[in-house]
C-alpha cells in the first residue's frame, strides 16, 4: 500500500497553537474518539473513562537542558542541540551555524564550555565535552522548547515541560502526552482501579524532524533508546489475563511497547508506524494534537482510521481546542485492523 503524506495535512488557524500550559496540569480539555463517535470531556475526567482493571502505561524518560548557545573559533554563532548522550563526555548534537564546524576545532558554548567537534555522524555531530554531560547541561543548557513554541524558556517551563513523574535523564523532547497529569489525578486512577506502569524511551530531536519523502515508505524514523522492566512486562500481561485494556500514555509509549512486543529488557527502535500496522499490545491511546503531515500523526492514524482521525482533528479545530506539546488531548480507542 502505497501512502503519502499529503494525506496527513490539515489546516491549523495559528492561535491555536499552544504557547503555555493550561492553568493546572489537569485542567486541559480531553477529546474521545471510539470509531465514529466523539465526545468532549476535561482531562480530570480520565478516570471515569478508563475501567477497574485498565492497565496506563507512562513514559518516565526526563527532558535535559539540551539546548546551548555559543561561538565557533571564528567568532561565528552557533546552536547546540543534544540529540543523545553517547558517555559521560560525549554527545550526538545537532548544530546550527551559518558553516559547519570542522573535526578538531572548538566550539565556546554558554560563554565558558570548551566543546571539542570529533566529527560529523551523519546529520548531527559528535562533541567532547569538558566534563560530565549530564552535569554541565543541567548548569549551563535551557530547555528545549519544541520550534512552535516562540516564547524564551522561562522558569516554569523547567517544571511544566517535564511529567511528574520523570525519572530517567536523556530525552531532548517531553513526552507530552503525560503532561497532563498530576498527583491528584494519578491518585484518582488508582482509586479507581486502573494499575499504572512505567516504560523508558529517550525521545530524540528527530521527533520534530520533516517527513521530506511524499511516499511514506521511503521516510526512515531515528533510532531511540527504550528499556522495558520486567515489572511493566508482568503488568502487561497481568491486564491481558484479567481482560483490561492497555492504554498507552504517549505515542513514544506506543512505540515502545509494539516495537518489543511487551518484553523487558532494553534497545533501540526506529519503528515507524503506519496504516495497517498490525498492533499486538496497546487497546487505547492518550495523546496529545500532533503536527499536520507528521509521524505522530500518521501513527495516531494506524491506531484509530485515518478518516476517524481527520474528522476529530476538524472537531477539534471548530471547538477551539489548543494543539501541540502545551495543548489538549485526546483519548483514542483502537480500531479494529479489519475496518482501518
Amino acid at each position: 500500500m502505497n501512502l503519502s503524506i499529503d494525506d496527513f495535512d490539515y489546516e491549523l488557524p495559528p492561535e491555536l497553537v499552544a504557547q503555555y500550559p493550561s492553568a493546572t496540569r489537569s485542567g486541559s480539555r480531553l477529546l474521545g474518539l471510539s470509531g465514529a463517535t466523539l465526545a468532549d470531556h476535561r482531562f480530570a475526567d480520565l478516570p471515569e473513562l478508563l475501567s477497574p482493571g485498565d492497565l496506563l502505561v507512562f513514559n518516565d524518560t526526563r527532558v535535559i537542558k539540551a539546548r546551548l548557545f555559543g561561538e565557533k573559533e571564528s567568532g561565528g554563532r552557533v546552536e547546540v542541540l543534544v540529540e543523545r548522550v553517547l558517555s559521560e563526555s560525549e554527545a550526538l548534537v545537532q548544530v546550527r551555524a551559518s558553516k559547519p564546524p570542522q573535526a578538531g576545532s572548538a566550539l565556546r558554548l554558554a560563554g565558558k564550555l570548551e566543546v571539542e567537534v570529533l566529527g560529523r555522524a551523519g546529520e548531527f555531530y559528535r562533541l567532547r565535552f569538558p566534563g560530565a554531560v549530564f552535569d554541565l547541561l543541567e548548569r549551563h543548557g535551557g530547555v528545549p522548547l519544541p520550534p512552535y513554541i516562540v516564547h524564551a524558556p522561562r522558569s516554569e517551563d523547567e517544571s511544566r515541560y517535564q511529567t511528574i513523574y520523570a525519572r530517567a535523564p536523556g530525552a531532548v523532547a517531553a513526552p507530552t502526552a503525560g503532561l497532563h497529569f498530576d498527583e491528584a489525578l494519578l491518585a484518582a486512577l488508582t482509586r479507581r482501579g486502573v494499575e499504572l506502569a512505567y516504560v523508558t524511551l529517550h525521545v530524540g530531536a528527530g521527533t520534530f524532524q520533516p517527513v521530506r519523502v511524499r511516499n511514506l515508505a521511503g521516510h526512515r524514523m531515528h533510532s531511540e533508546r527504550y528499556e522495558i522492566p520486567r515489572s511493566t512486562a508482568d503488568a502487561v500481561t497481568a491486564a491481558r489475563e484479567r481482560g483490561g485494556k492497555v492504554v498507552a500514555v504517549g505515542t513514544t509509549t506506543v512505540r515502545c511497547l509494539e516495537a518489543s512486543g511487551a518484553a523487558a529488557g532494553s534497545g533501540e527502535t526506529d519503528l515507524f508506524i503506519t496504516p495497517g500496522f498490525g498492533f499486538r499490545v496497546v487497546d487505547r491511546l492518550v495523546t496529545n494534537f500532533h503536527l499536520p503531515r507528521s509521524t505522530l500523526l500518521v501513527l495516531v492514524s494506524a491506531f484509530a482510521g485515518t478518516g476517524a482521525v481527520r474528522r476529530a482533528y476538524r472537531h477539534a479545530v471548530d471547538q477551539r481546542y489548543r494543539f501541540y506539546s502545551y495543548g489538549d488531548a485526546m483519548l483514542v480507542d483502537r480500531i479494529p485492523a479489519s475496518t482501518k
